[in-house]
């Protein structure tokens, strides 16, 4: 199937872009989402664990789901009907009423839709990014950090900041001055031949590629730790990668004013390829 000319949406299976208004991930953001890359054979990468962060999430917001057999079906013919594409899964606790307190028995809503990956996502994985400090700063709540919930007023904001000239994307950190992440992905840092990926205890989300890198890494006998990373950690920093389900793994040229070089690049460049290649990511 070629790109859809116009956006198409299936609610619990059916298709449709209707919703109802007392929907509360529409009224609060009571809700999660996936947003999972279909490889060419038509099959949605690393499903199994999209599908378990999307069940843990709905656990620490207080609803039990699992995806439904009618929405589990579509989602296998979405994969089949449009390869190379993406797919995202978003999960509501369904609807309420007015005001913030739950409904006791809950009745989830699954929406599914699919879209083109990002065409400027192939150019970035050839020629690498540059990245800029954002103005916007984290909140900490350890209760959210982690999941991809469905209230990103944060990540609006920080997409509000305009990008200067020779900039792709900002790097974010927390109120405390913790790097956390781009505005859409993970960060992975070289820092004296060690690589680190920024504790996301009290802020930021756990992407499921971010997870498939940190094993793989460790896989090719790479030392790595989940760890808080300061800001002045970017100016002792060697090399940076940046990870999302559909970018895959882009290896970071610059960081506000630092721009990286030498033979510490080249291994990072290497090692991107590397990750891509194992995880079937190139695209």
């Amino acid at each position: 199937m070629s790109s859809p000319s116009k956006p198409m949406f299936w609610v619990n299976g059916i298709e449709t872009s209707q919703i109802a208004v007392q929907d509360r991930a529409f009224a609060y953001g009571d809700g999660l989402f996936a947003t999972m890359r279909v490889d060419g054979s038509g099959r949605v990468q690393f499903l199994d664990c999209h599908i378990s962060k999307l069940v843990q999430g709905a656990k620490r917001l207080g609803f039990d789901w699992q995806l439904s057999q009618a929405s589990q079906g579509r989602l296998t013919l979405l994969a089949q009907d449009n390869p190379n594409h993406c797919i995202k899964l978003q999960v509501s606790r369904g609807q309420g009423g007015r005001g913030y307190a739950s409904p006791n028995s809950p009745n989830p809503i699954e929406v599914l839709s699919v879209n083109p990956i990002p065409a400027h996502y192939q150019a970035w994985q050839k020629q690498g990014i540059a990245l800029q400090q954002c103005d916007v700063e984290l909140g900490r709540q350890p209760r959210l950090a982690g999941i991809k919930h469905c209230n990103r007023l944060e990540q609006v904001l920080i997409k509000s900041q305009p990008l200067m000239a020779g900039f792709d994307d900002v790097w974010v950190r927390d109120e405390r001055g913790f790097i956390i992440e781009a505005s859409m992905a993970n960060l992975f840092v070289l820092i004296g031949g060690h690589w680190y990926t920024p504790s996301l205890s009290c802020s930021g989300v756990a992407g499921t590629m971010r997870r498939q890198v940190l094993q793989t890494m460790l896989e090719l006998g790479h030392n790595i730790q989940v760890a808080p990373v300061s800001t002045k950690c970017f100016k002792e920093a060697q090399a940076v990668l940046m990870t999302n389900s559909l970018l895959g793994v882009v290896m970071v040229n610059r960081v506000d004013n630092h721009q990286f070089s030498g033979q510490a690049l080249q291994l990072a460049s290497t090692l991107a390829q590397q990750l891509r290649d194992k995880l079937t990511l190139t695209l």
